[in-house]
């Protein structure tokens, strides 16, 4: 499976679209299709999942058990009060609601960063300043390597 790694440049149109890069928009269309869900999880960016990746985190599944638990219908309705399904247009554009723009604080240059199977995007001052002022810590690779490390097995 190719993974959505890296991260680029892009600009929003007048209407609020974004293009995708395309080395993204490739992995994406190839390896799950062109539908995705544009929502936002925290406010400080706009994540864009392939359907099959949402479907899989959200733990959509015929019998919707999940949605019935309390703290899975405040995550759902946040998301999806702020996000919506969209195809990748012909030219690999999505539409980011201007709720979602103003939340993220997105300006007409924006950064589309990779994590492996959704993207971001960022207002790039932002990132960066999230970056320096949270710093990795020895204690956060620990806490990495152990949720990497597949279960049932230590070190």
């Amino acid at each position: 499976m190719k993974l959505l790694i890296g991260s680029y440049a892009a600009k929003l149109d007048a209407s609020g679209r974004v293009k995708i890069p395309e080395k993204f928009r490739e992995v994406i269309e190839e390896t799950y299709g062109k539908d995705v869900v544009v929502t936002s999880l925290a406010n400080e960016a706009v994540q864009v999942y392939p359907l099959p990746v949402w479907e899989r985190m959200t733990g959509a599944n015929p019998e919707m058990t999940l949605s019935l638990q309390p703290t899975i219908r405040k995550f759902l309705a946040q998301v999806n009060f702020q996000g919506n399904h969209q195809q990748l247009d012909p030219k690999g554009r999505v539409l980011i609601k201007q709720t979602l723009r103003d939340k993220a604080q997105l300006p007409d240059e924006v950064e589309v960063v990779g994590m492996t199977s959704h993207l971001e995007i960022w207002n790039k001052r932002n990132l960066e300043r999230m970056l320096e002022e949270k710093p990795l810590t020895d204690e956060d690779f620990e806490t990495i390597a152990k949720l990497l490390t597949p279960r049932g097995k230590s070190e």
